[in-house]
């Protein structure tokens, strides 16, 4: 039967089933309660000793809040408490209890979000809302955002296709067009919230953009742009949503201050890009101007001696692990001072003989943190070759004006006519074949008998690109090509191999490849270097290969085969990321991996980690930038996963140290970003 008790009358019974408490959760229904009362029943049994007392078998955390309130002053000790009072035995009431914990559902995060934002239409404030329930104004302010969701994301929330941590991932930025598009590409079942939060920001640039850095908050805010606050992330990240106005702003800046150092250099140009490195497509047709560095004086080699002092004594800061995280922030800021200090002193600019320097010119880039520099290499733009004396065609006779060119196109070859335009019988189609064969054959025995031109002719096939632009006949049927992949459209942009090939490939010489025709482009090729040559024939051979891990782990022998004669050691060039390993893996695999470069001890410490804090982790052990053994950070920079390791049989490996060759090359330096290279683009 219901009655209503007095609060001082009902006690907690031994046999309720709930013995954890939650404080933020009891906080948050002893809010509720003192807004809008008390909602639910308890339910209580009647007490023997002492008498006139009742157990509270169900509602025990609505009393406990209901006692806190009364104490606090804010209830009567006597107010009279709504109950269903059972008879007192033991089954009843412990099922009670059971029934009451076991059917509460918790509410759906959807149905939350759905619930504040009726209370915002009916006219209460986030932060009011927050002061109701207990509440914290950015957990209000994070439902809100989720409701604003894409539908169908909105929907997959709703239906507990998607959890929370996935939902706040597509709530980065409030494109809806965007949510959509990111969920029908991964789909409910495969979308990792930190996957889901790279794709949803890809459309969008970081604060820490380069760009971002180089323009300002203010100017770009002022210039109509939109920004958006990550509301789920603990460092306030902002989205920069406009990325084609910042980048309008950054090129406009970047251009007027390319000009301005035009003019004080005394510069021919100055060409502005935004672009991390300048590569090929931006010398393309301009000459390399060679130049010197000015060597460092002797005050400048102290200067710097010293500062590398100063570093030493603060790197024991970093690793001290009881010192605290503000004391290792100002050790770092302190090293980082110094290193700008150092790199200021070397990177002089070259030195430019002032004969040429009215005709020569370089780039403006912008370094990480949005730090206009220039380009430590200058170009000129080609010098025009004074044209050819004309003579006259004997032929015409000195009077008819008539002139002809001395030059001659070495590609050029005598066809045969038809009966039409000269007047002769025509060869039937057969009879030509098999000219064409014997013809064919004479060329191919002299070139079989000259090694020296086979070689160059090999190189040349492989990489001119006249094989896809021209109608021309060939000649020959040798081509580099790119085998098919088994993922379309893949890239690893800031991948070091990546970067790497795009690096090699602008540092190919392609003085031969203006020619007009296949003939001349031959020609010109022949009289590059022997080195030149040897550069081109190693990256068309390499754009043949193949991807060669296939199911099941299964490589390629000869790739591994290869790979020892090269003494390859892939821990050299590549390391495992969020982005490439660890969010695709689980979390069991990840803790494998620590298991591997530390024990169990070492792994267990990660044990308990959500996985998108476990990837982050993983991603900085295994750039080895943390604080531990030297053990453990050498195995955690020599670690990566079998399917990437070549298996080399005992004996087959060369003797040679195991740096990428080409960071040994120069002019090559490892640089912020990659480019699809394919060798007919190359050339």
């Amino acid at each position: 039967m219901f009655r209503t008790i007095p609060l001082d009358k009902l006690m907690a019974s031994p046999r309720n089933v709930r013995r954890h408490e939650d404080v933020a959760a009891d906080l948050e229904l002893r809010a509720d309660i003192e807004a809008r009362g008390l909602l639910q029943n308890l339910v209580v049994t009647p007490l023997t000793k002492p008498r006139g007392k009742f157990a509270v078998e169900a509602g025990e955390r609505r009393r406990r809040q209901l006692v806190a309130l009364a104490e606090e002053g804010k209830l009567d000790a006597k107010f009279e408490v709504p109950c269903l009072v059972l008879e007192p035995a033991e089954a009843i009431a412990i099922e009670a209890s059971l029934a009451e914990n076991f059917q509460r559902l918790a509410m759906n995060p959807a149905d939350e979000c759905v619930a504040f934002q009726n209370l915002v239409a009916a006219g209460l404030d986030p932060e009011g809302i927050a002061r109701r329930f207990g509440l914290t104004i950015r957990f209000v302010e994070g439902r809100l955002r989720l409701a604003d969701l894409a539908p169908v994301v909105f929907e997959a929330l709703g239906a507990g296709e998607i959890g929370i941590e996935e939902a706040r991932a597509y709530a980065v930025t409030s494109d809806q067009q965007r949510q959509a598009w990111v969920f029908e590409q991964l789909g409910a079942a495969y979308g990792h919230p930190d996957s889901i939060r790279r794709m949803m920001t890809q459309a969008t640039a970081s604060a820490t953009d380069r760009r971002a850095r180089f323009v300002g908050e203010e100017t770009y805010v002022a210039a109509g742009g939109r920004i958006e606050r990550d509301l789920f992330s603990d460092d306030a990240a902002t989205r920069w949503l406009d990325v084609p106005l910042l980048e309008r702003l950054a090129a406009e800046k970047l251009a007027a201050a390319a000009e301005q150092i035009a003019t004080e250099q005394g510069l021919a140009f100055v060409r502005p890009t935004l672009d991390g490195y300048v590569g090929y497509s931006l010398t393309a047709g301009l000459d390399h101007v060679p130049c010197e560095i000015e060597p460092l004086s002797d005050e400048e080699s102290d200067r710097i001696d010293a500062l590398e002092v100063e570093i030493e004594t603060f790197l024991p800061v970093l690793q001290d692990d009881e010192a605290s995280d503000e004391q290792r922030e100002a050790a770092d800021a302190e090293i980082a001072q110094r290193n700008a200090a150092i790199r200021a002193i070397i990177d002089k600019p070259p030195v430019l003989d002032p004969e040429i320097r009215a005709s020569a010119g370089t780039f403006l880039l912008l370094d990480n943190d949005g730090h206009p520099r220039l380009h430590g290499t200058y170009y000129r733009e080609p010098v025009e070759e004074e044209p050819q004396d004309e003579i006259v065609d004997p032929e015409e006779g000195a009077g008819s004006g008539s002139r002809t060119s001395v030059a001659v196109n070495a590609g050029s070859h005598g066809g045969t006519s038809d009966s039409s335009a000269s007047g002769k019988p025509t060869l039937s189609q057969r009879l030509r074949d098999e000219l064409s064969m014997q013809r064919r054959d004479i060329l191919a025995a002299h070139v079989a008998a000259r090694p020296d031109v086979a070689i160059d002719l090999a190189i040349f096939l492989m990489v001119d690109p006249d094989h896809r632009y021209s109608a021309e006949r060939l000649g020959s049927g040798l081509v580099a090509r790119h085998p098919s992949d088994p993922i379309t459209g893949f890239e690893t942009p800031d991948a070091p191999a990546t970067i790497a090939l795009a690096k090699l490939a602008d540092a190919l010489d392609r003085s031969w490849t203006g020619g007009e025709t296949r003939s001349e482009r031959f020609d010109a090729f022949r009289a590059l270097s022997d080195e030149a040559k040897a550069g081109w024939l190693a990256f068309a051979v390499s754009w043949t290969l193949e991807a060669s891990l296939g199911e099941g782990g299964a490589t390629c022998p000869f790739h591994d085969h290869l790979a020892g004669l090269l003494d390859i050691d892939v821990a050299t060039c590549w390391r495992p990321t969020g982005a490439n390993w660890f969010d695709k893996v689980s979390k069991a695999q990840a803790l494998e991996a620590l298991t591997e470069i530390g024990g169990p001890v070492f792994a267990a410490r990660y044990a308990r980690a959500k996985k998108a804090e476990l990837s982050e982790a993983c991603e900085r052990i295994f750039a080895g930038e943390f604080i531990g053994e030297a053990e453990v950070k050498q195995a955690a920079l020599a670690w990566v996963p079998d399917v990437m390791r070549f298996v080399v049989p005992a004996g087959e490996t060369e003797a040679g140290a195991q740096t990428p060759p080409w960071e040994e090359t120069p002019g090559n330096e490892s640089g912020e970003r990659g480019e699809d290279v394919r060798v007919e683009e190359a050339a």
